[in-house]
């Protein structure tokens, strides 16, 4: 009799110290008595009330939630493959409990269907060029639709666009246009540049002929430095005039 009364009380003792829960400080334990709830508990230590009390316990740290590729139809027609992260954190554990099932899966249907219905409405060109302004539109939809459950969707970052190979084709040849493009105009701006360069000088030479003799034979200087010759070569008789004059002037 001694020995099952020790057992009993053993068992109520182990009963009792069950109910003694410690949590970290990220955690939160939402209770519920009898079905009713009770309440977010924690940090720390705190007890529930074994058979009476049940707990789900709730991190409160942000969650990074990987969203698996999407396969996406743009508005302009191209078949993509899109997928991103989402940073949440749970704001109030009690409607993370109540208010859904399970708030990771639906959290991670409602980011995939979002990313599907944003990524369509938009063209490839925008999707690749715009990719902040997207992120911005997919976070603020899926944080309307998560907000009811006690959740902040604090950021969502499209991570990859894969495009098909025609279309990766399509695209490397646009750029090697483009860079062509770009390459032609440079140089037409240097002939541009040039050639009115060239008509200045033709205007000043024009003006003063002394110094288009000057030049001349500045050319024939740097002709026979570099190359290792002689060279003959008419003398115009205009730039013998000054000295003819002067001759003319002495006598």
């Amino acid at each position: 009799m001694y020995s099952v009364t020790g057992i009993v009380v053993l068992f109520v003792l182990l009963l009792l110290v069950s109910g003694i829960k410690i949590l970290k400080e990220y955690d939160r334990a939402v209770v519920f008595r009898l079905g009713r709830l009770v309440g977010a508990r924690g940090p720390g230590i705190f007890y529930v009330v074994p058979f009476v009390e049940k707990m789900f316990k709730v991190s409160t740290r942000v969650v990074t939630l990987d969203v698996p590729s999407q396969d996406v139809i743009t508005k302009d027609n191209v078949s993509i493959k899109v997928n991103a992260v989402v940073y949440f954190k749970v704001m109030d554990p009690n409607k993370a409990i109540t208010e859904v099932e399970n708030y990771l899966f639906a959290t991670s249907q409602i980011a995939q269907t979002t990313l599907r219905s944003v990524c369509g409405q938009g063209e490839l060109d925008k999707l690749l060029s715009e990719r902040e302004k997207i992120n911005m539109e997919l976070q603020e939809i899926i944080d309307k639709h998560t907000s009811p459950w006690g959740i902040k969707v604090s950021t969502v970052e499209v991570k990859q666009i894969d495009l098909p190979q025609e279309m990766q084709r399509a695209m490397a040849r646009q750029a090697e246009a483009e860079r062509d493009r770009r390459a032609k105009v440079i140089n037409a701006e240097g002939e541009l540049q040039a050639s009115q360069k060239y008509s200045e000088a033709a205007a000043i030479l024009s003006r003063e002929p002394a110094s288009l003799q000057l030049r001349y034979l500045n050319t024939l200087t740097e002709i026979a430095t570099e190359n290792n010759s002689t060279i003959i070569f008419p003398l115009p008789l205009d730039m013998l005039s000054a000295f003819v004059k002067k001759l003319q002037e002495n006598k």
